[in-house]
């Protein structure tokens, strides 16, 4: 298949490329860029299928010219308040398959109104395929499948260590720090008690997850509150979170946003640069910066989960899912290989479903994680190592007395990440996914 890559030199774009190009069924892929300089030597740099031109994601008659030349479309360009649903439209008015990184909530409600132009067109368009929304769909569908009624999903991650890529295409004010300003400030949506509703980010919520204890984390404005409820409708609540060490000052920056003291976009280049400013000077010291997708410290809250609470055998559990992987990654990795993996799933014909959809409507968790670890070490799991092969203990309860029945060792139905049932667990090496009562 032919791919245009909207964005493709970016900070998040190029790593989709870079991991996309080596797909055996991915033939060619062009990159656009507005910077036409940045696009061409960019291609390259990389192999012999990717060439660069330069393109105006405004311009839809240009942007329908190139998309006539190519099968699927994977978009990179924010902020999707702006760019995604008339790129999506203009996806589908050309006949193909899309894909992007979209983490705006209010665009994504607009996007899933294509829904039934891109089935009647028989593509398939899927929204949010990052790091959040997208390795946070994946989290929460693999929790949901552990349930037999979910009621309650809460998506998470940590804002530490998420800088923009010094290397980019794009200069100026970076477009991932206009969305964090936008949904950190006015009101956004959640979904409670079984409906929309409208309330202020960064107010806190307590959360209780298996295995880590109860912690305080706040709301923040993402696709992944409204896409949840949108496709698993037995869910009645739906909260996107955020957690990490600079909110005291985030707190303040907001509310010169929202007493028009400030604008969106100068309030995300203060943002920006002090992000930038404590990057390089941990890097001065020799510290290694980047995202952890593994916390080692169960005092402190995942750096990036799901929790689903509902549920089993007539019983209410919950089940939260986090990652199995200790390497440092980019913020431009963690949401351009997903993408690319999403594009893997699409081109290898493992995703079937045609129409509009958040991650989680449309992929296996399974099919997700397994080709996440084919394509990339972003998982950086040790088939080798015997305490990555899912060892899990089974509590059951009878009467008021607990016990536990070991089992063999056995794959979770998602392979890097890691299930426990029970009422309680420890399994101090791992961190795991698991029911509690």
């Amino acid at each position: 298949m032919k791919v245009l890559a909207l964005g493709g030199s970016g900070g998040m774009g190029r790593f989709a490329v870079e991991t996309s190009m080596n797909f055996d069924k991915v033939s060619e892929i062009i990159v656009g860029d507005i910077n036409a300089d940045a696009a061409i030597a960019f291609a390259d740099s990389m192999n012999d299928k990717v060439s660069g031109i330069g393109l105006d994601a405004t311009d839809i008659s240009a942007l329908k010219t190139q998309m006539e030349k190519v099968d699927v479309v994977i978009n990179t360009v924010g902020p999707f308040f702006k760019y995604g649903p008339p790129i999506l439209e203009a996806a589908l008015d050309t006949n193909c398959h899309y894909l992007d990184i979209n983490d705006d909530w209010e665009p994504t409600l607009e996007m899933l109104k294509f829904h039934d132009k891109a089935k009647s067109n028989a593509k398939t368009a899927i929204l949010g395929m990052g790091a959040s929304p997208g390795l946070t769909n994946m989290l929460g569908a693999a929790a949901i499948d552990e349930l037999d009624e979910v009621e309650t999903l809460y998506t998470g991650w940590t804002m530490d260590g998420a800088t923009p890529e010094e290397e980019s295409s794009q200069s100026g004010v970076n477009a991932a720090m206009v969305h964090a300003v936008q949904q950190m400030t006015g009101t956004v949506q959640i979904q409670d008690n079984g409906h929309p509703k409208m309330v202020k980010p960064l107010k806190e919520i307590e959360i209780n997850f298996p295995d880590f204890g109860k912690f305080k984390t706040r709301i923040f404005g993402h696709p992944e509150a409204i896409t949840f409820p949108h496709h698993f409708k037995t869910i009645k609540n739906s909260i996107n979170l955020a957690h990490g060490s600079g909110f005291g000052l985030l707190k303040w920056i907001m509310r010169l946003v929202d007493w028009k003291i400030i604008s969106v976009e100068r309030a995300a280049g203060i943002v920006q640069n002090l992000s930038s400013s404590i990057r390089n000077d941990l890097e001065e010291k020799g510290i290694e910066t980047g995202l952890d997708l593994k916390s080692n410290n169960p005092s402190e809250p995942p750096p990036i989960y799901a929790l689903a609470i509902g549920k089993k055998d007539g019983v209410k559990v919950s089940c939260g899912t986090t990652f199995n992987t200790s390497d440092l990654i980019s913020m431009g990795e963690a949401t351009g290989i997903p993408l690319a993996c999403g594009l893997k799933l699409l081109v290898d014909g493992k995703i079937l479903k045609k129409g509009v959809f958040a991650p989680e409507g449309a992929i296996e968790p399974n099919d997700f994680f397994n080709e996440l670890n084919n394509i990339s070490d972003l998982l950086n799991i040790d088939e080798n190592d015997t305490n990555n092969l899912g060892m899990i203990n089974i509590f059951r309860k009878v009467n008021t007395l607990y016990y536990s029945r070991p089992t063999r060792a056995r794959r979770s139905r998602c392979k890097n990440i890691f299930i426990c049932l029970g009422l309680t667990c420890q399994l101090d090496h791992l961190l795991l996914a698991h029911f509690l009562i």
